[in-house]
């Protein structure tokens, strides 16, 4: 039986990316928790996300937050105005030294499609989020 990519078990289909930044964990703790960090990976927020309660973003995501652990991560329902599924999405930020990681990890998708959909998606808001903290001088 072949193995299909991203494909659990458990939890339908999922993909991660990860990357680890030169820079403070505090400062791109920050950075990803406050406006211009959540408009980058989250979208223009409608209301600023809160645990147990939902949101909405301009272009249309959906979702819920289930935990918030301040200096951890988030995780959340998340949804595109396109779907008709509710995926998971978690968000880490995890300091190493004086080196800091940002991961993004989407589970419960319904297809291969979606998550490679999503795994384009998911890119974009790194490449945005780099190029936001290279702008801000943030990194080397």
């Amino acid at each position: 039986m072949q193995q299909v990519v991203g494909l659990t078990k458990d939890v339908g289909f999922q993909f991660g990316l990860q990357k680890t930044f030169p820079y403070a964990f505090e400062t791109l703790w920050e950075f990803m928790f406050e406006d211009k960090g959540l408009d980058i990976w989250l979208g223009k927020l409608r209301d600023r996300p809160e645990v147990k309660k939902t949101f909405s973003t301009e272009d249309g995501v959906e979702g819920l937050v289930k935990v918030f652990r301040h200096h951890s991560h988030i995780r959340m329902n998340w949804k595109k105005k396109s779907w008709k599924n509710m995926s998971t999405v978690q968000v880490r930020v995890i300091g190493k030294g004086d080196k800091t990681l940002i991961s993004f990890h989407q589970e419960k998708m319904l297809s291969a499609e979606q998550r490679a959909e999503m795994k384009e998606y998911w890119n974009r808001k790194m490449t945005a989020i780099t190029n936001e903290l290279k702008k801000a001088g943030s990194l080397n």
